[in-house]
This record gives structure tokens, sequence and C-alpha cells, in this order.
């Protein structure tokens, strides 16, 4: 049995419909399978010339065949990429054709090496942190979601804020108007957390991030709890108007007041697949293009200065 490999494509996009068809070729002329939603597929069908054979998902080839899936387009086809999988194991890979691209792996320029990796099973596999998200009202639990980046309780109503307690372990912290709250994995530090004015935590970090969005208090910090905490989110009953909860910016969920919001970290992970392993500070310094000109680097001369030790 041949390996599948499944591709997924912004199919809006006209680079990344040529990117899905470069990758098909590449992937079938290596003796691979390319397999392909259906809904892709028709699309890139149309005006492909000398076309490839590719498979379909759950037409001709089951999800649990699959190997591995590669993604084609920025951060949000990623996001929906992992929602289209999220009962399966089966690891990422991003090719970024978008802007930032914090979640890919390689960019446009390197979709020939990029397949080539995957044939010739160049990649390792890491598991990234995703939360659950649970939304009561009262005592009856309305939705359960999940998010790999984040979970954001906003303002449903433009010209009022929203008032809210925020709680973390447990125990309420404060009380305040906002335009909402941000509640954030360590992947999810460099979206929207980070336009919020949380910090950025290296995915290796077993934490959790909750990151108030313009907050009318004196203590709106954005805080970094343990990874084994639940935050939560009331939507305090005396606001005239809702609230608004989206998932990865995803999926959405009108609010009520009085509605509990509640994030744990999730037992079931993220798969993203890797070929290159450099240090995330270098993913850093390469997607926000940091100056980092005079840098040194670490010193290989001796210490000097020390202080000599006297023995009496």
């Amino acid at each position: 049995m041949t390996r599948k490999i499944l591709v997924f494509a912004h199919t809006g996009r006209e680079d990344a419909r040529d990117a899905a068809r470069a990758a098909c070729r590449q992937l079938f002329e290596a003796g691979l399978t390319p397999v392909m939603e259906r809904e892709d597929l028709d699309i890139l069908t149309h005006g492909w010339q000398e076309s490839v054979p590719v498979e379909v998902v759950s037409e001709t080839v089951a999800l649990v065949d699959i190997e591995l899936g590669m993604v084609l387009g920025g951060d949000g086809s990623i996001l929906r990429a992992a929602e289209r999988i999220r009962h399966t194991t089966i690891p990422l890979v991003g090719v970024n054709l978008g802007h930032v691209g914090f979640l890919a792996e390689a960019e446009e320029y390197d979709l020939h090496e990029t397949v080539d990796n995957i044939v010739h099973n160049r990649y390792t596999v890491e598991e990234r942190m995703a939360i659950d998200v649970h939304v009561w009202e009262g005592a009856r639990k309305i939705l359960t979601d999940w998010a790999l980046n984040e979970a954001s309780v906003e303002k449903g109503n433009r010209e009022k804020m929203l008032e809210v307690v925020i709680e973390v372990d447990k125990r309420p912290l404060s009380t305040f108007g906002c335009d909402g709250v941000v509640l954030a994995t360590p992947t999810g530090s460099t979206a929207y957390a980070f336009s919020g004015g949380g910090p950025v935590v290296w995915p290796t970090v077993d934490a959790m991030l909750l990151v108030p969005l313009s907050a009318h208090a004196l203590f709106s910090r954005p805080l970094v709890t343990a990874p084994s905490s639940m935050m939560a989110v009331e939507i305090l009953p005396q606001n005239r108007g809702g609230g608004v909860l989206w998932c990865d910016g995803r999926r959405t969920r009108d609010l009520n007041p009085g509605t509990r919001i509640e994030v744990v970290r999730s037992r079931k992970p993220v798969r993203l697949a890797r070929m290159k392993p450099a240090p995330f500070s270098e993913r850093l310094v390469r997607k926000f293009e940091l100056p980092i000109a005079g840098w040194r680097g670490p010193s290989t001369a001796p210490a000097t200065g020390m202080i000599e030790v006297v023995n009496k």
C-alpha cells in the first residue's frame, strides 16, 4: 500500500492552487498517493493541465490511512486543517503562502524541498498544547469546543464594554469592563494574545495565558498560569448586551449575560511535523523580522576578573 499524503490548500488563491498542483505532481511522481477533500479537488481540477491522479478522502481513502497532512496557505489554513482532522493523530506540515505564518514550517520557495523531505521521511513530529472550552448557562453546559491558539470572549456590542469577572483555579481575581479576554496556549501567544499585549511564550513551555483586552481597570496585566489550571471568564448578569465566543477565530457562539466560559488544557494535543530543527528564537526573528545587527554571540574567551580563593 502506497503512502498517502492529504493536501490542504487555500483554494481561493491562485498561488495556493498552483502550489497544490505542483505538490500533488511531485508526490505522485515519487510514488506516493496525493489525497484531497472533494470540494478542494473539484476546484483544483478546473484549469489543471496534465493533471495527476488524486484520491479523495472519505470516498476512496479513509483518514486512518493518511500518513501526513500538508497545508498550503497561511495560519488560517493550518487552523482549518487542524479542525478537519481533530479526531485523528495525523500530523500537519504547513507551507506558508500568507503573511507571518507562525505555524508553518516552510515558505513557498521551499515547496519542492518540503515535498522531497516528506517523500524521504525527513521529518519529526512535535505535539502542541490545545485547550478545551466549556460554556455554561447556570448548571447547564451549552457548548464544548477546543482551540489550538486561543478562545476569546469578546463584547457583542461595539458601543458598550463587556463587564466580566476573571478566575483562575476556581478563585476570582478581578472584575472589570473590557473589550474582551483572550485565553491562549503557548502556540497562540504569537497570535491574538500577542496583539493584546500578552507575552511571547516558547512552545515547549507548559503554561496557559489569560490576556485582558482594553480593560478599564488598574490591574489588567496578562497572566501566565500552570498547565493544570482552569481559567474562567464570567459575563456578569448586569451586562445590557451579551458577548461572543471565538475559538481560533473560526468557530463562534453568542453568549448571554450570566454565561460562564471555562478553559482547561486538552488531553489531545495537535501534532505538527518539523523538518528544520531551528530554535524558536530563530523563528521569532525571521517571522517578525526583528533587528539583530551588532550581535556578537556567546564569548569563547576564558572569564577574567575572577576573585582568587585563599585557603587559610
